[in-house]
């Protein structure tokens, strides 16, 4: 039976207030970005039933969650796992590790991306974390879970390897 589709109309101004918050925090971000703040970026987070749509202009900054049955028009998309998305977010994993285990998967403007995680590598407080923080205590007890799934996750089906 399908899945029935998230209310994403609720979610959008929640993500919005967000971006705006961090990009107020990180304004020199937008300087690695260069002529990659106008274009727009799918995030794929392939296991959910959403992407994410970005487009890093600090003049129109806009950052909204869409049902993955309607792709939009983007220059670049990051896809991959939910949990591996946001390891890199959280700056626990190393965005080419992840590329090259092909855990992530970059299609279009590559520059555009690396530009992004660039600028995202330059802030000073991992984007995950700063998006719990501006959720409060709700937000801190999400991340954490969140990242004890992810640890979880990248343990299983590996082989304990005694020394």
């Amino acid at each position: 039976m399908p899945h029935p589709p998230l209310p994403t109309f609720l979610l959008t101004p929640i993500l919005k207030r967000i971006a705006a918050a961090i990009a107020a925090e990180n304004p020199e971000m937008f300087d690695r970005l260069g002529p990659h703040r106008h274009v727009y970026f799918l995030i794929d987070p392939t296991d959910l039933p959403v992407v994410l749509y970005l487009r890093p202009d600090p003049d129109a900054l806009d950052f909204r969650v869409l049902d993955r049955r309607h792709m939009p028009v983007y220059a670049a998309r990051i896809s991959g796992r939910f949990l591996d998305l946001l390891a890199l977010m959280d700056g626990e994993q190393d965005g080419d590790a992840l590329f090259f285990s092909r855990a992530l998967t970059v299609s279009g403007d590559t520059e555009a991306v690396v530009c992004l995680r660039n600028a995202l590598d330059d802030v000073d407080e991992p984007i995950a974390e700063s998006v719990a923080r501006l959720l409060g205590r709700p937000g801190k007890a999400a991340l954490d879970a969140l990242r004890r799934a992810g640890a979880a996750s990248r343990n299983t089906g590996k082989e304990d390897n005694p020394s």
